[in-house]
């Protein structure tokens, strides 16, 4: 018998949708079902901590100078 679940489409490229994957992969729970190389069916009640785990790691993979001014003083 087939079974329907509520859920959000998102759309984006592959290297956030590994990204996705992988918050996915410790989470658990988050991602209903890869469609294609660019979309995901997620659950929508995890949307918003999905963006802040994407904030956060892709923060952590950012070059910013200023950040080696401010280690030089």
């Amino acid at each position: 018998m087939p079974r329907a679940v509520k859920g959000s489409l998102i759309q984006c490229d592959p290297s956030i949708k590994a990204l996705i994957l992988k918050i996915d992969s410790d989470y658990r729970d988050i991602v209903f079902e890869e469609l294609d190389d660019t979309h995901l069916l997620v659950d929508p009640s995890k949307i918003s901590f999905i963006k802040s785990e994407l904030n956060r790691i892709l923060a952590k993979n950012t070059y910013n100078p200023l950040d080696d001014d401010e280690a030089a003083k």
